[in-house]
């Protein structure tokens, strides 16, 4: 369906490709994955068009359709909600136009009613007629309700424009659907519809996401760009992962016998076999998984950062105690009637509709930000490190990454470069990256930095806001298992699902009438039909 031929791409002596050939094809759901910098997005734009490879070219099936996720948020701020949806399938969108013009001429003529008469034979057999009615009802699914649909773009928030793209995306049954990053500014429930309505989709889904939970339940494929090439795999990304790691540790043991690898092989994919996701995709995948070689999966050149939290001490069983906090912005009140007793052991994920709400919490019990109403008192044995959705203040300054780690040193040891060299290099803060300034870092590199900083703390108490944000697939799997590893307390808000779900026993609901607290595993939590009708009730109340 879409093919890519002795595709190159290099940028200076930068080689972001060499001589690429791949196909994507009807039915199945690539999840495009890549280290920082490996040309993802770069990959994406050359598909959809916006952007020329310095050597070879992309082939669309004659007759076929893409659509791609736009990223400019401002693009339709003159046009209305409903209809740039519809703009989402460009063919139809002009015939419509069209009509609408010939319909608004004074001077109606013979010609144009002939016109019309095609036009109209054209957009009925492209569904046109129910436009209107499929736009609403994405848009619906999607979160924007009826209200917002003849309100100009304009009107609309960033993320409600973030949905609005979407379902343009998605209008129209397109042959190809291009996506970069679909889910960020989503919610669990929003991004749970997606992922049911990309599973049973029929045509070809090309996509880039850090959320490994979303590519686990739409992917039929990972496509790999590694060493400047592009390799499909069969499987989503954690049969990825995991086959990349066995394939790593079994060229690790030179000594073991073929024989003995393709034994571990082939138990390894019974097992992934045995649960693969999605009935729709399960037969076709298990044949594909069936198939596959020892010479077929490949270990990955990634490097994982080394994330590795300790303790100093072991925190008694005083954490937190909080007593009926209440915070307001802008006369919203966030939450209200918050109490909360946190036992040692606990790891929360902190929640709400309102991102406001969550950093306000975290906020408010490390002291940065007063409470409206309500107290709260940590353990006289707890110590605690936090990681803040906007971290910018940290790292306003030109000292180099040496300098800036070592200001949370504790040992003279701590403080010998030897010393944080080793650390940052662990962080994959190797060689002259160490002498890097503060104030030139990536987002990404920022969140390392804090995680080494609350590495080097060894706090028995963990804070995080949305911890994720900015950090490549390598670091949030890293980051994910050294937190299910960890012996203390954490309290942490994501909108990574597998984050949530892998590392909470505890959640806590903030909401404007009170919180809900229970301790349950994320996934189980949000099923939960008691606890859904209470959480409409607990926001209805602010409406």
């Amino acid at each position: 369906m879409l093919s890519v031929s002795n595709l190159s791409v290099q940028f200076g002596k930068r080689v972001l490709f060499d001589e690429v050939n791949t196909t994507f094809t009807q039915g199945n759901c690539y999840g495009v994955i890549g280290a920082n910098g490996a040309g993802k997005s770069t990959f994406l734009k050359i598909l959809s068009g916006k952007m020329d490879p310095t050597s070879g070219h992309v082939h669309l099936e004659p007759g076929k359709r893409m659509s791609v996720l736009e990223q400019d948020h401002f693009a339709y701020d003159e046009h209305p909600v409903l209809e740039t949806v519809i703009m989402g399938n460009k063919p139809l969108y002009a015939i419509k136009k069209e009509m609408d013009e010939i319909y608004a001429k004074e001077d109606f003529s013979d010609k144009d009613g002939e016109r019309v008469g095609e036009l109209q034979v054209e957009f009925e057999e492209m569904n046109g007629w129910n436009a209107d009615s499929d736009a609403a009802a994405l848009l619906s699914n999607l979160g924007i309700s009826e209200e917002y649909h003849y309100s100009l773009m304009s009107e609309l928030d960033g993320k409600q424009k973030v949905r609005v793209l979407l379902a343009q995306a998605l209008f129209g049954n397109p042959d190809v659907l291009i996506m970069d990053e679909p889910t960020n500014d989503l919610d669990f429930e929003t991004i749970s519809w997606l992922e049911n309505f990309l599973a049973n989709y029929d045509n070809c889904v090309i996509v880039v996401s850090h959320d490994r939970h979303f590519l686990d339940a739409v992917c039929t494929h990972i496509s790999d760009i590694d060493f400047a090439k592009i390799n499909h795999y069969s499987g989503n990304y954690t049969f990825w992962y995991e086959s990349s790691q066995l394939a790593a540790r079994q060229r690790a043991q030179q000594n073991k016998k073929a024989e003995e690898k393709a034994k571990e092989l082939q138990e390894f994919i019974m097992r992934f076999s045995a649960n693969v996701a999605k009935s729709k995709q399960a037969t076709s995948r298990k044949k594909m998984l069936e198939r596959l070689k020892v010479e077929d999966i490949k270990p990955s050149s990634r490097r994982y950062p080394a994330i590795i939290f300790e303790r100093d001490r072991e925190a008694g069983d005083q954490i937190l105690n909080i007593e009926g906090l209440k915070a307001s912005a802008d006369g919203e009140v966030l939450f209200q009637n918050v109490d909360i007793n946190l036992a040692k052991g606990d790891k929360v994920a902190v929640i709400s509709k309102n991102s406001r709400a969550t950093s306000a919490f975290y906020e408010i019990i490390n002291g940065k930000m007063d409470a409206e109403a309500g107290t709260y008192q940590w353990g006289i044995t707890t110590s605690q490190s936090y990681l803040p959705v906007d971290n910018s203040e940290y790292f306003d300054n030109d000292l180099t990454l040496v300098d800036w780690l070592r200001q949370w040193a504790t040992t003279e040891e701590e403080r010998e470069e030897v010393y944080v060299r080793g650390f940052l290099g662990k962080m994959i803060f190797s060689g002259e990256e160490a002498l890097k300034t503060a104030r030139v870092l990536s987002g990404g590199e920022k969140v390392r930095c804090m995680l080494s900083r609350m590495m080097m703390m060894r706090a028995n108490v963990l804070m995080l806001d949305e911890p994720t944000n900015h950090l490549d697939l390598e670091s949030i799997t890293a980051f994910n298992n050294s937190l299910k590893n960890f012996k203390g307390t954490v309290l942490f808000t994501t909108h990574d699902h597998e984050f949530a779900q892998t590392v909470a026993n505890r959640i806590i609901e903030l909401t404007p009438n009170g919180v809900i607290d229970r301790y349950l595993t994320f996934d189980d939590y949000m099923s939960d039909k008691k606890i859904k009708e209470q959480r409409e009730k607990m926001y209805a109340v602010e409406a």
